[in-house]
């Protein structure tokens, strides 16, 4: 439940959790340093904020923002391709460089992201970050969806199992 207000009074209705994360994770978006979309990531513990990110240029690189200049936008690159063209370090990414390691062990990552027209952008981790999560020992994933709403997802730290190969002849 969203928090109201109604003629400058409280309903008395408070966020969930993952609510009042996520929009945080909007807020920390804010300072994105990317032309094409803005995204911010939080991670969590115990309900405490562990760290936060926002997808921009690496310390020290030329921000697109400043440029006033996207690559991959100049070169017409759709979105998810090319990376390697980018300046940008995700927002997920950088959460995770800014925090302590022994505190991401079971806590939750919350993103959200914009598009540059303000829409919401899908929030679900690419496949990079979805491993740098896993690796961070991270148990959660709670992401805006573009279409869903908030969505959640358990279990991250478990890799994706491959099917296992069928004997030889057993076909």
């Amino acid at each position: 439940m969203m928090t109201r207000r109604d003629n400058g009074k409280w309903t008395g209705m408070r966020p969930s959790w993952d609510e009042y994360f996520v929009e945080i994770a909007k807020v920390v978006s804010s300072r994105s340093t990317c032309l094409r979309r803005r995204y911010g990531a939080v991670i969590v513990k115990d309900h405490v904020i562990v760290s936060t990110g926002y997808n921009g240029a690496a310390r020290g690189s030329a921000n697109c923002i400043d440029r006033g200049i996207c690559r991959r936008q100049e070169l017409n690159v759709p979105a998810g391709e090319r990376y390697e063209l980018c300046e940008a370090v995700h927002a997920e990414q950088n959460a995770i460089i800014n925090g302590p390691p022994e505190r991401m062990k079971d806590a939750t990552i919350y993103i959200a992201g914009f598009e540059e027209d303000d829409t919401t952008a899908e929030g679900k981790p690419c496949l990079l970050c979805e491993r740098m999560i896993r690796n961070a020992r991270i148990r959660k994933v709670v992401y805006l969806s573009r279409r869903r709403g908030i969505v959640s997802v358990e279990g991250v730290q478990e890799p994706r199992q491959a099917p296992e190969p069928s004997p030889p002849g057993s076909q």
